[in-house]
């Protein structure tokens, strides 16, 4: 399960949000950061006023998604589920 999003400077704040739920690891698939989680915690959420965002960036951030699918997205916060 994966949450894809493009490696600009944009996206920084929303990644390193994420990152701080201990079950967050960072990959890399060429031009994407790839946020993925371990099997025991699968769910990725992402609060966009942690982050510090603007909207603009928060509905722009995601590239893709890998066996995954997003549960909520909403204007704070951004839930991925395993698919």
């Amino acid at each position: 399960m994966a949450l894809l999003l493009l490696d600009v400077p944009e996206n920084a704040a929303v990644v390193e949000t994420a990152l701080r739920a201990k079950e967050v690891r960072i990959d890399r698939i060429g031009p994407y950061i790839a946020l993925t989680s371990d099997s025991d915690h699968p769910n990725i959420t992402i609060d966009r006023r942690s982050a510090g965002c603007r909207h603009a960036v928060w509905y722009s951030c995601v590239a893709g998604l890998l066996n995954s699918r997003i549960s909520k997205w909403d204007s704070n916060e951004l839930v991925v589920v395993p698919r």
